[in-house]
């Protein structure tokens, strides 16, 4: 069993920036994939960036690779997402999600957490 633990969504002017934390605990999370997805209103959920917790590799969403960075911290045990040059397009509901393998698909992944708000005004 894992669990995520969001936070540091907000308000936030068009151009600034975000972090994003999740916070991950269990017995087997670090053999996992993490990711971040967000989910905009009327809007299908939509992939961002994951991390393997193992090596630390990425992948990222080409529409947000520019701007958006995941990234771990071991010893916190936690996954950030450091958002910049937000943009209004970018106001959603952001998931953590865990799961063995890494997928681009939200349906693959087992745990989430409960989802922080990010709301960028223009």
């Amino acid at each position: 069993q894992v669990q995520l633990v969001e936070s540091g969504g907000g308000l936030v002017q068009a151009g600034g920036s975000l972090r994003l934390s999740c916070a991950a605990s269990g017995r087997t999370f670090r053999a996992y994939t993490m990711a971040w997805f967000r989910q905009a209103p009327g809007k299908e959920r939509e992939f961002v960036a994951a991390i393997r917790w193992s090596d630390g590799h990425i992948f990222s969403s080409d529409s947000v690779k520019d701007r958006f960075t995941i990234s771990r911290d071991n010893a916190k045990s936690t996954v950030y997402l450091q958002m910049n040059s937000l943009k209004p397009e970018d106001t959603a509901l952001y998931y953590c999600v865990a799961d063995t393998y890494y997928s681009n698909r939200d349906y693959n992944y087992k745990y989430w957490g409960q989802g922080t708000q990010v709301t960028v005004s223009s």
